[in-house]
């Protein structure tokens, strides 16, 4: 059998080996058979021929130069300058994330489809939408990261995550290579675009021109009006070109623009970076029978553990599952100190489950065994991750919601998938680095969905309903946590709150929101339209309307002597 394999097979077999665990590494010595010193020789010879076949992708063919590249590329810088280089907000970052994607797939050579270009474009719209809504700096930063992924989805790769890292910063070597080509190209035009091409461009133009110009002089109030369009037109180019003086600075930003461009739309990828990020992580382990080292103490290792779980969620559910808590308990320390210690352990047993079941312990004939103590210790795992949850909604109960138990509770759910993942890898045999690049992408989606997230709106909604209910503790997290504009409005109800220090309290705060949003709004409009938010333009309206209510409050000490009463009253349920 080894005197048939190829060139390219030892190649493949080459890039497998890099991807499997080291100790399923030693099959190789199953190449050296009757002859060690030939056999070595030839599959010397073999490795350096995929070696050079690797080489030889770095140094492919030039991809043809055409002309929607060089459009898609300008319009990019053009793009880039207007929102972030001369753009001042959240809503120039939502146009750049929505439009940037579909000139990358223009430029692009290969635009491949699928479900993971679908997905990729579906998030960078929902991102989109959220930045133009009410924007912050980690959208804009997982915007950036999506945009990379994209890159990757339209060159037909999955964007894992790691190899997003590999595929960024290749991006560098890539993006000079397609600025070495553009500067080698771009002075002979004639490969964009051929003759006949020109001929079936230009003509249809020049029709439309030359009739169009027949018809406007053929009716005078439609030239009149013609006429003083073109004059508006070529003064406000005047004055752009005029105001339009770019410094050294942002001509060096164009550069970098293009530098970055062209390597997101002309990779430079190698064989192995190709093999790992299409299929390589799909592999089963399939490998011969045979015992493993390590199998009797993981087997005690679980046995140990399953007995220890099964006394703590015991002792868990019999202290904090009823909720029938004594005077003087301490929430933070039960509901919430303990709530991180717990999500820790589930932690520990994720990483634990996934690396008794890799390697030898695969190949081991009593894997049977080892499988029906994990399905065991699963179970526990899972009935942990409700008590964790019950102890989330512990605290919450006691003095409401916050932004932080959003992440908590977004924390511990990305936890316990991640621990699905390893039972789902046991059950279908996967490798080590398909469950760590699945974990990466449970986290990357996690922190994804935590920054689209409405948090104000579902916080301020949550405590204002518990108030307006009778419970007066969630003020507190009205009180001491800041409220933007997605969430301002929410209070309105509590302005006829029952509870006097907190209706005052509340009036107050509105009064101090208002003016907050007046001011940003000011300065927003000294940036321009790349700074609108119609989070903000919605409070500030909503305020303005409303601002009768709360106008005693506009005197700076009234205002603050409400405040101080508002938060000291709070402050008992913190």
């Amino acid at each position: 059998m080894a005197d048939e394999r190829q060139p390219g097979d030892a190649a493949d077999e080459f890039d497998e080996y890099q991807l499997t665990d080291s100790d399923e590494a030693t099959e190789i010595e199953t190449f050296v058979e009757d002859d060690p010193a030939a056999r070595a020789s030839r599959h010397l010879d073999a490795l350096h021929a995929a070696v050079s076949d690797v080489d030889e992708t770095e140094e492919r063919p030039q991809m043809p130069l055409r002309w929607v590249e060089l459009l898609g590329v300008f319009s990019l810088v053009v793009l880039c300058d207007l929102t972030i280089y001369r753009g001042g907000g959240f809503a120039g970052y939502a146009l750049l994330f929505s439009a940037g994607p579909m000139m990358l797939w223009m430029s692009s050579h290969r635009r491949c489809g699928g479900p993971t270009f679908w997905f990729v474009s579906a998030m960078l719209a929902a991102l989109a939408c959220k930045l133009a809504w009410c924007g912050s700096v980690p959208l804009v930063l997982i915007g950036f990261a999506l945009v990379i992924a994209f890159s990757m989805a339209i060159a037909g790769y999955r964007p894992y995550v790691l190899e997003a890292f590999f595929f960024a910063s290749r991006t560098l070597y890539s993006g000079y290579v397609a600025i070495v080509d553009y500067g080698r190209r771009v002075n002979s035009l004639g490969p964009v675009m051929p003759k006949s091409s020109w001929i079936s461009v230009v003509l249809p133009v020049l029709a439309f021109l030359v009739f169009g110009w027949i018809f406007i002089l053929a009716n005078p109030d439609l030239s009149n009006w013609f006429g003083e369009g073109i004059g508006r037109f070529f003064d406000a180019l005047q004055n752009w070109v005029v105001d339009f003086s770019p410094d050294p600075l942002e001509m060096g930003f164009w550069l970098v623009v293009v530098w970055v461009v062209g390597g997101l739309v002309r990779p430079t990828i190698d064989h192995a970076f190709a093999t790992s990020s299409s299929n390589g992580s799909q592999q089963k382990v399939n490998a011969p029978a045979t015992d493993a080292f390590l199998y009797a103490a993981f087997r005690n290792t679980l046995v140990t553990v399953i007995a220890l779980f099964a006394i703590y969620l015991v002792f868990e559910f019999k202290t904090l599952w009823f909720r029938r808590f004594e005077p003087g308990f301490y929430y933070s320390g039960y509901a919430h100190e303990g709530a991180a210690w717990l999500t820790a352990a589930l932690a520990l047993a994720t990483v634990l489950l996934s690396l008794v079941f890799r390697g030898s312990i695969l190949r081991d004939p009593r894997i049977g065994s080892l499988r029906r103590l994990a399905w065991l210790w699963s179970i526990e795992n899972m009935i942990l991750a409700a008590a964790v949850f019950n102890r989330l909604f512990i605290y919450i109960g006691f003095n409401g919601m916050s932004r932080m138990r959003i992440v908590g509770l977004y924390g511990m759910a990305a936890v316990a998938v991640g621990f699905l993942l390893v039972v789902w890898k046991i059950v279908h045999n996967r490798q080590f680095l398909w469950l760590v690049r699945r974990h990466l992408w449970t986290l990357a989606i996690a922190i994804y969905l935590l920054a689209l997230t409405p948090m104000d709106t579902i916080v301020v909604g949550y405590n204002v309903r518990r108030i307006l209910a009778g419970d007066p503790a969630p003020s507190v997290q009205i009180s001491v946590h800041p409220i933007n504009s997605e969430g301002v409005l929410l209070l309105a109800p509590l302005l006829e709150c029952d509870d006097e220090i907190i209706r005052e309290g509340v009036r107050a705060l509105m009064a101090e929101q208002q003016l907050e949003i007046e001011s940003k709004a000011t300065d927003d409009a000294t940036l321009g339209w790349t700074a609108y938010q119609f989070a903000d333009q919605a409070a500030l309206k909503g305020l303005r309307r409303d601002s009768g209510r709360w106008g005693r409050y506009t005197e700076v000490d009234r205002r603050q002597h409400a405040l101080d009463r508002f938060h000291e009253y709070a402050y008992q349920w913190y």
